[in-house]
C-alpha cells in the first residue's frame, strides 16, 4: 500500500433512518485505520437524496457514534478545515464541477422524459440486453438544440459520458486488482432534475476536496467504483486507495436485513448490549488479527487493525456470538463500573422507588456476575434480591418440599436466629450441624432453603443468597414460605 503524507478517511452515512450494523462496521474500520495511522476520521452527512431524508436521523447518527465511542475529528456539528460537512450545504460546489465535466465533454445534459426512458428500458428488455442503459441520445444534440432547451426551462439532468470499449482497472487493498468493462457501465446521472447531485458525483468531489486518502466502504459499492474512477480520471485527480469490506449475512447466508431480525445499532443498545461488546463483535465481522483471539477492547483493536486481516468472503452476523461477548465484557468489568450500570437499570425498573445500598448491590453483582449476559439480568434473573418472592417454582416444590420439610426448616430457622453477625460460613456450619443432628443429607435442607428465600431452584450458591439477604430477612422468608407453600400444596 503506498504511503501518504496523511491518512484521512470518512464515514459518510445518509440520514435516512437508523444506523445499520453494516454502517457501524464501516465507521469502525475507518476509525480504526485512522487511529492506527495517526490520521483523521471525518463524518460527512450525504443528504442529497431528499426523497429518503428522515427528520432527526442525522442527530440520531451522531448520538449513536458518540455513545459507542467513535469520536470523529471533523464533522457537521464540530466543523473542520474542509466543511461544510453536509452535502446539502455544498450544492454550488457540485454544480460547478458538473459544468467543468460538461465543458470537457465528459458529461452532458439529458432532456429525455420519463416516458422515453421507460420505453427505452422495455425495448432493451425485449432485445434481451444484459442490463438497461441510456442510449446517449442527448449526447448527439447540437449546441443550438441544447441552448434552446436550457432557455425554455425543459427539465434536465446531467449524465456522465462513459466511453465505450474501455477497460476500467483499479486496485482494491482487500480484493486486489479489479477490472470492469465500460460497455457495462451506464451513463450515470450526476445532477438530478431537482438540481441535487447523485451520490456518485457528490461522493467523488467531496472525497477529493476533503483530501480523503482511503475510501473504506461496503462491498455493495464495488460496482459503483468504476464510475467513481472515471470521475477521478476525468477531473485529472489522484485516485484514493479503495477498500471494499465483505458483505454481512444472516446465519442462513441471506443478506442481513430487517426481515430477519434487528439490524439497527439502536435496537442492540436498547436491548442492553454493552458498547464495548458491540464494537468487539462488529470488528470481527470480516476481520481477524490472525491470533485466534476474540476478546478485544477498542484500544487493542486500534493497535491490531490492518487490511491484511480483512477477509474477501462474506461475514456471518451470529447473535449467539454477540451474546457470548456481551457476557464476557460484563465479567471483565470491575464491580464499581457494573454498580453504575445496575443503578441506572434499577432507576428504570419496577424497583425505581426502592432503596438499596451500594454495598448491598455490589454483593448482588459479585454473586450474579458469572450468570448474566445483560446488565438488566442482575435484576430480572434474581428479583428475590429486591423483593420477597410471592410465588414458588412448582417443579421445585414437587421435588424438594416434603411433608417433613416445614418442621426441618423451622429448626434451621432457629439455628440461624442464634447466630450473631453471621458470615457466609456461619450459615453453612449451622445447616451442616442440623443435617447431622437430623441424620439427613444437607441437600434435604439446602434445596428447600433456596426455594424459601428465592422462590427458585437455580441461582448463585444458597449461602451467598442468605448472606446477602441477611439473617432477619432470611428468617422472615422461611416463615412466609412455610405458610404459603403449606397452603398451596
Amino acid at each position: 500500500m503506498p504511503m501518504l503524507s496523511e491518512v484521512r478517511v470518512r464515514f459518510a452515512p445518509s440520514p435516512t433512518g437508523y444506523l445499520h450494523v453494516g454502517g457501524l462496521r464501516t465507521a469502525l474500520f475507518n476509525f480504526l485505520f485512522a487511529k492506527k495511522n495517526h490520521g483523521k476520521f471525518i463524518l460527512r452527512i450525504e443528504d442529497t437524496d431528499r426523497n429518503r431524508y428522515v427528520e432527526g436521523a442525522e442527530e440520531n447518527l451522531i448520538a449513536i457514534l458518540k455513545w459507542i465511542g467513535l469520536q470523529y475529528d471533523e464533522g457537521p456539528d464540530i466543523g473542520g478545515e474542509f466543511g461544510p460537512y453536509r452535502q446539502s450545504e455544498r450544492l454550488n460546489i457540485y454544480t460547478k464541477h458538473a459544468q467543468e465535466l460538461i465543458n470537457k465533454g465528459h458529461a452532458y445534459y439529458c432532456f429525455c422524459t420519463q416516458e422515453r426512458l421507460e420505453k427505452l428500458r422495455k425495448e432493451q428488455q425485449l432485445l434481451k440486453f444484459p442490463q438497461a442503459k441510456y442510449d446517449k441520445y442527448c449526447l448527439n444534440l447540437t449546441k443550438k438544440e441544447i441552448e434552446e432547451k436550457l432557455s425554455s426551462g425543459i427539465p434536465k439532468v446531467v449524465r456522465l459520458n462513459v466511453i465505450p470499449n474501455q477497460k476500467i482497472i483499479f486496485n482494491d487493498v482487500v480484493r486486489g486488482i479489479v477490472e470492469f468493462d465500460s460497455n457495462n457501465i451506464d451513463d450515470q446521472i450526476l445532477i438530478k432534475s431537482d438540481g441535487f447531485p447523485t451520490y456518485h458525483l457528490a461522493n467523488v468531489v467531496d472525497d477529493h476536496l476533503m483530501k480523503i486518502s482511503h475510501v473504506i466502504r461496503g462491498e455493495e459499492w464495488l460496482s459503483s467504483t468504476p464510475k467513481h474512477v472515471l470521475l477521478y480520471d476525468f477531473f485529472n485527480w489522484e485516485r484514493p486507495i479503495f477498500a471494499h469490506l465483505p458483505l454481512l449475512l444472516n446465519p442462513d447466508r441471506t443478506k442481513l436485513s430487517k426481515r430477519q431480525g434487528d439490524v439497527a445499532v439502536e435496537d442492540y443498545r436498547d436491548k442492553g448490549y454493552l458498547k464495548e461488546a458491540l464494537i468487539n463483535f462488529v470488528a470481527l465481522l470480516g476481520w481477524n488479527a490472525g491470533d485466534n483471539k476474540e476478546f478485544y477492547y477498542l484500544d487493542e483493536l486500534i493497535e491490531k487493525f490492518s487490511f491484511e486481516g480483512v477477509n474477501k468472503s462474506s461475514a456471518v452476523f451470529d447473535v449467539v456470538k454477540l451474546n457470548a461477548l456481551n457476557a464476557e465484557h460484563i465479567r471483565k468489568k470491575n464491580t464499581t463500573e457494573l454498580l453504575a450500570l445496575l443503578k441506572k437499570e434499577l432507576s428504570q425498573s419496577q424497583f425505581s422507588n426502592s432503596s438499596f445500598s451500594d454495598e448491598y448491590l455490589m454483593q448482588v453483582i459479585e454473586a450474579m456476575k458469572e450468570r448474566v449476559t445483560f446488565v438488566k439480568e442482575f435484576i430480572t434473573n434474581c428479583k428475590y434480591f429486591y423483593e420477597e418472592p410471592t410465588e414458588y417454582e412448582q417443579k421445585a416444590i414437587e421435588k424438594s418440599w416434603k411433608s417433613e420439610t416445614p418442621e426441618q426448616l423451622k429448626k434451621l430457622r432457629d439455628k440461624f436466629a442464634e447466630l450473631t453477625n453471621p458470615q457466609k460460613t456461619d450459615y453453612e456450619k449451622a445447616l451442616s450441624q442440623l443435617a447431622e443432628e437430623l441424620k439427613i443429607s444437607k441437600g434435604k435442607l439446602i434445596h428447600p432453603l433456596r426455594l424459601a428465600v428465592s422462590g427458585q431452584s437455580t441461582g448463585p450458591g444458597v449461602y451467598d443468597i442468605v448472606y446477602i439477604l441477611g439473617k432477619d430477612e432470611v428468617i422472615k422468608r422461611i416463615n412466609n414460605a412455610i405458610e404459603k407453600i403449606k397452603l398451596s400444596s
